[in-house]
């Protein structure tokens, strides 16, 4: 005869069903512990990559900054060349090694500017053009200016209508860019060069009623004649 079975308690079920995911759990671990060591190590492989990056970055910027504070002089000086190039037997390394060796950093992204616009001051609009499209901080103001580089670009080279383009797209990056006005101004003027009118009359009147203060805006008039006549 069979013995009644023994009814378990709540607590003992309990303790029962830790016991099974105990060994269930180790089971796991033992059929699958080098699947397991290898994603550990993943995780731990890529949160080493991200700080080492992140360090990195932080340094590259600070160093990038240290190196464009010793072209500036020449830059502002407009001895565009030795800007871009260094200058032998000085600290001062220029604004294409600066972009070379830091690239990437907001830093190094800010000398990319410099010497896309110091290619431009010395004629050399393909190099000026191709530093500006590389441009790839994250600073709305220089991202504007990247663009309105393009623009500039563009247009010394006779392509009105990417002039025109690329100075629209420069006013529509933020509303609170100071250069909006001048932007729009350039686009409208390229826009008449190309005969797009209708175009030019929406970005010279943008210019009338949003920045009505600015100095573009009273260069706009003088435009819209020309569109009427």
């Amino acid at each position: 005869m069979l013995a009644k079975k023994k009814k378990l308690s709540k607590k003992e079920i309990q303790e029962d069903k830790l016991v099974t995911t105990f060994y269930e759990a180790k089971s796991f671990y033992e059929g699958n512990r080098t699947m397991l060591f290898s994603v550990i190590g993943a995780v731990v492989v890529a949160i080493v990559a991200v700080l080492f990056y992140t360090s990195k970055v932080g340094e590259n910027n600070l160093l990038a900054s240290t190196e464009l504070s010793r072209v500036i002089n020449s830059y502002n000086s407009g001895l565009y060349q030795q800007a871009i190039d260094g200058k032998a037997g000085t600290e001062e390394i220029g604004l294409l090694k600066i972009v070379n060796n830091y690239s990437g950093s907001e830093q190094g992204e800010v000398a990319r500017i410099y010497l896309a616009n110091a290619y431009f001051y010395t004629e050399q609009y393909d190099k000026a053009l191709e530093a500006f499209e590389d441009y790839s901080g994250s600073d709305i103001l220089m991202v504007a200016s990247a663009i309105a580089g393009q623009a500039s670009c563009y247009e010394v080279k006779g392509e009105h209508s990417d002039a025109a383009k690329y100075y629209a797209k420069a006013a529509n990056v933020s509303d609170y860019t100071p250069a909006n006005p001048d932007y729009l101004l350039g686009a409208g003027i390229n826009y008449i060069k190309t005969k797009n009118y209708n175009e030019a009359k929406v970005v010279l009147n943008k210019i009338k009623n949003d920045y009505g203060s600015s100095s573009a805006s009273r260069q706009v008039d003088k435009y819209l004649v020309q569109i009427k006549s």
